[in-house]
């Protein structure tokens, strides 16, 4: 009888390290097999290249290639720098015919203008030149954000921001 008491705890425990070791070892060979089959395809695919003579680099393999934003600003238009120039002339700073071409007259102009109303002589076209002008944004740097009207905000609909009293209030 002793002898079974120290067998059975002997043995379950023997059959608890199996199962535990058991998974651990299917984990490792599938993971081998599943790297296996990565080499295998890969070996598939540069063959595949080599004898259509194309390069076997990842790029080429890419489909659907998304263009990248460029960062920055785009050049103004023909017909926008047209409409600077236009600009530049009413006020006596550009003395040409304006022609839609950001040339070296409508960057003196522009450098005539800037220092003649207290803007940074740069002869770049940038927002505070185009607010003086009157081509630039009427809204800005003028004032904070509004809400279109009829609009309804959460901030401002609230009980808590309310100026009614609401039931629990009066309690």
């Amino acid at each position: 009888m002793v002898g079974r008491k120290v067998v059975l705890p002997f043995l379950l425990l023997i059959f608890a390290a199996a199962m535990l070791i058991s998974p651990q070892r299917a984990h490792a060979q599938s993971a081998a097999a599943k790297k296996k089959a990565r080499s295998a395809a890969n070996a598939q695919k540069s063959a595949a290249h080599k004898s259509t003579g194309k390069s076997s680099s990842k790029s080429s393999s890419k489909k659907g290639k998304r263009t990248r934003r460029q960062p920055g600003q785009k050049a103004p238009t023909a017909d926008r720098i047209n409409e600077i120039q236009t600009a530049l002339a009413k006020d006596g700073s550009f003395s040409g015919t304006p022609n839609g071409k950001w040339d070296d007259s409508t960057v003196s102009a522009m450098k005539k203008y800037q220092s003649g109303h207290g803007l940074n002589p740069t002869g770049r076209l940038d927002a505070p030149t185009l607010q003086k002008l009157g081509l630039g944004s009427t809204t800005a740097g003028v004032a904070a954000p509004q809400a279109p009207p009829g609009s309804v905000s959460r901030l401002t609909s609230s009980k808590f921001n309310s100026a009614e009293p609401s039931s629990e209030d009066q309690r």
